[in-house]
């Protein structure tokens, strides 16, 4: 069996093409050294480890992102392709990314996890809840010794004594403490005890490298903040350090003592406000009062107010002008009458048949009727003679009619 002939360049290039084809995307594991930086910017190293090294590049556009400081001797992960370079008949990674070694890897898994939470919605701040402004009972979660529950004792009994604070020990590190923190978080949510059920939570622990805050970065500590039904304050680490627990958390405070201050109010300021509210509301009710008094008088004073009294008045007065007229209006007609019944009676008097019975006439009466002609009497007919003091009888007897 013959073998092909290939020359230098020929079997270098199909060594390149199949071994980058094979390798496009690799994840390197090792030790720098020697380091070197060019004067064109670009970085050149060998990563190393017990039994092997390779050739590494970082060129001056990944190199001027990279986060850590490269120098010889440091555990790094580096991130690249494999390349092969003919004029030196060598293979060697370009590298895209440096992380060191045991940083790296926590924070791939933090990136990682922070993704997939972030597409779960756990970070949305419309699903945030409100921390109450003044609560009652707050529920505290951290290492029962240290600085860190001795700085926000002092800071909760100077700013609002009055508050009840539930400590729930738990490890902040270390094996368990994830276990400790969720188990906390679900020990304050159902309780059936109402006096130790607090109104906002505070998960807190001092500053520390990642290595150290582990457990505030996994997804046990972040479903057990997710699904509290209490409003919980993440104080996790210092200013500068920003965990998952406290991504996920209702409110996210810089520092222990800073999520105490925003757990209560001031007692002092609070009273202050108190006595502002209760002067500013004296002054609003009182110009209230004054504005209304005013009000109250220009209606009393107003002609519209003031005109059905005015019209009473008139319409009294005029009443009492009708009460006095009519009087003399009646009393003038009835002396009228009475003027008039008199004349009337002097008329009727004169002619009473009375009066002529005086001077010495005599009525006949027949039948009940007066008689005036004598042709209507009979002989034998009886009457009555009517006389001024009296009536006689009489029967008409015969003689000329």
């Amino acid at each position: 069996m013959s073998v092909e002939i290939l020359s230098v360049s020929e079997l270098t290039q199909q060594i390149k093409n199949g071994l980058e084809t094979l390798f496009p995307q690799v994840k390197i594991k090792g030790e720098i050294s020697n380091f070197k930086r060019h004067g064109s910017g670009h970085i050149y190293l060998t990563l190393k480890d017990e039994g092997a090294q390779i050739p590494a590049v970082i060129w001056k556009t990944t190199a001027n992102r990279l986060g850590i400081t490269i120098k010889d001797g440091i555990d790094v992960i580096a991130e690249g392709r494999l390349e092969v370079y003919p004029p030196s008949g060598r293979y060697q990674l370009i590298c895209t990314s440096i992380t060191e070694a045991g940083q790296g890897a926590l924070q791939q898994v933090f990136a990682e996890l922070l993704q997939k939470l972030a597409k779960a919605g756990y970070f949305g701040a419309e699903r945030k809840k409100e921390v109450p402004a003044i609560p009652e009972t707050i529920g505290l979660i951290t290492s029962p010794t240290g600085a860190v529950i001795e700085d926000m004792s002092n800071v909760l009994g100077r700013r609002f004594p009055s508050a009840r604070v539930l400590l729930y020990p738990v490890r902040v590190q270390g094996s368990g403490a994830a276990e400790e923190v969720a188990a906390g978080i679900a020990f304050f949510n159902t309780t059936k005890n109402k006096r130790h059920r607090p109104e906002v939570i505070i998960i807190a622990r001092g500053g520390g490298s990642l290595e150290d805050m582990q457990a505030f970065n996994g997804e046990l500590v972040a479903n057990a903040i997710y699904h509290s039904a209490i409003p919980i304050i993440s104080a996790v680490g210092h200013e500068t350090d920003l965990t998952i627990a406290d991504m996920v958390a209702d409110l996210r405070a810089g520092t222990p003592s800073i999520a105490a201050e925003l757990a209560v109010p001031d007692t002092i300021q609070l009273l202050w406000n108190i006595d502002n509210c209760l002067s500013r509301q004296e002054r609003v009710l009182k110009a209230k009062l004054e504005g209304t008094d005013r009000h109250v008088y220009s209606i009393c004073n107003s002609y519209a107010f003031n005109r059905p009294p005015l019209q009473m008045q008139h319409f009294n007065d005029r009443l009492d002008s009708l009460v006095v007229q009519m009087s003399r209006t009646i009393t003038s007609r009835y002396n009228q009458r009475m003027q008039l019944y008199a004349s009337v009676d002097q008329q009727l008097a004169l002619l009473d048949y009375r009066k002529t019975l005086d001077r010495g006439y005599v009525l006949v009466r027949n039948k009940g009727k007066f008689m005036t002609d004598a042709n209507k009497l009979h002989p034998s007919d009886n009457v009555e003679l009517v006389f001024h003091d009296g009536t006689l009888p009489a029967v008409i007897s015969s003689g000329d009619f």
